[in-house]
């Protein structure tokens, strides 16, 4: 696994030290991380980095996952989709289901860090019977709450309001709370399996051994099979381009433990596509990420076409490795993403047909998009610049007066 160290020629070596002389002001401070899986999605993905480098730089910290069987992630998946604005509402009696795991799952955890980072709504109630805390407690939210469906955040919310501070992914999430609130864009590992660079030989391998063709320019999207990422709208915006350009359609998708609707979006993906022999829908396991590397280098555009979405940290994979990416204008794309600079904002399967279009059209356009993108990959989106937001974080929240300089770091 990457040191610290390993990461100056990506970065410089003032990042570096920089990081040094924050951990230094910090001090002998520990965090304990807690989410919902190991495995699968970006959460498990950002966690499985930083935690080893914020012990390296003398932070003590720890990852911790929940508990939980079908029942309660039934229940959390329904909350997700809630929260993020479908009509489907949590009944009080689920509520009262979630809350139980929580507490069952607060006799497990030792929370006596000092600060506790708790991940998304699965395990935002274990606050509850933290009351007498005298250390930090902080919710980190990824998915986009700008607009929840009320009556199950009105469920959640006061549970939320009883942390020192939330993190959201963009402000454009963040509802109105009564504790503070920061911004953290999530990151990638430039060096990890899934980014680092690979031989052109080994990347036509993997496409040979899953047998896709690469005689056509391939649009690929790279994410969980979820309704939110709205995979089918990609089969209909591919097939409209695919009347004007030559290309392939490659679906590659994984499962998270915590997501028990992914066999179902599958099967409606494959329904979708049906026999089609440009279409190739893959179920991956996140546990092959080089093979994943290898499916975004060797693909002539990337999309993100989501309905709503948190980061999709997706798109700045792709960015790094300089691929021309579409991306839907909803959460935190557009961050990633800026319009005619570092790739394309759609706003419907119409539009990402138009992109496609364009892209394939206008290889000196796309090669300029992908290459400014993986400037600002470069730039804000590196798991460095989140490894010095946690640094950043653990000050802020022993100087309330001075939290107003965290905001724009």
């Amino acid at each position: 696994m990457p040191s610290l160290l390993d990461y100056r020629e990506v970065v410089g070596p003032d990042i570096i030290e920089e990081l040094a002389i924050l951990a230094s002001h910090v001090g002998r401070k520990s965090i304990k991380m807690v989410n919902s899986t190991a495995v699968g999605g970006g959460v498990a993905e950002m966690l499985h980095r930083i935690v080893p480098l914020l012990n390296e730089l003398g932070i003590q910290t720890e990852w911790q996952v929940i508990k939980g069987d079908d029942v309660f992630f039934e229940i959390t998946k329904k909350m997700h989709n809630s929260l993020q604005g479908s009509e489907e509402t949590i009944s009080e009696r689920a509520f009262r289901t979630y809350l139980s795991y929580n507490e069952a799952n607060s006799k497990e955890i030792e929370a006596d860090q000092d600060l506790i980072v708790i991940h998304d709504p699965q395990p935002a109630a274990l606050i509850a019977w933290n009351q007498k805390r005298k250390n930090k407690w902080v919710w980190r939210c990824h998915i986009d709450l700008s607009h929840p469906n009320q009556k199950t955040w009105n469920l959640l919310k006061p549970y939320v309001e009883n942390y020192d501070a939330a993190i959201f992914s963009s402000p454009l999430f963040s509802p109105q709370l009564s504790i503070p609130q920061y911004r953290f864009y999530p990151a990638i590992d430039p060096l990890d399996d899934k980014n680092k660079q690979l031989e052109k030989h080994y990347v036509r391998s993997v496409f040979k051994k899953y047998g896709i063709p690469r005689d056509k320019p391939i649009v690929t999207q790279i994410s969980r099979y979820d309704p939110w990422k709205d995979p089918v709208g990609v089969i209909k915006a591919f097939r409209l381009a695919r009347k004007h350009v030559e290309c392939r359609l490659l679906l590659v998708g994984d499962k998270a433990a915590d997501d028990p609707e992914s066999d179902e979006v599958f099967e409606k993906v494959r329904a979708e596509a049906g026999d089609d022999p440009e279409i190739h829908t893959l179920l991956f396991s996140p546990s092959i990420p080089t093979e994943i590397n290898a499916f975004q280098r060797g693909s002539d555009i990337v999309l993100q076409k989501s309905l709503r979405e948190g980061f999709a940290l997706t798109v700045s994979e792709a960015l790094w490795k300089k691929r021309p990416v579409i991306g839907a204008a909803v959460g935190g794309i557009p961050a990633q993403v800026i319009d005619g600079y570092t790739g394309l904002l759609v706003y419907s399967v119409e539009g990402a047909n138009l992109g496609i279009r364009q892209l394939l059209n206008q290889p000196d356009f796309a090669k300029t998009l992908a290459e400014n993108g993986h400037q600002r990959v470069k730039d804000e989106f590196l798991i460095t610049k989140n490894v010095k937001r946690y640094l950043l974080l653990l000050l802020a929240l022993e100087r309330p007066d001075k939290q107003t300089i965290f905001l724009s770091s």
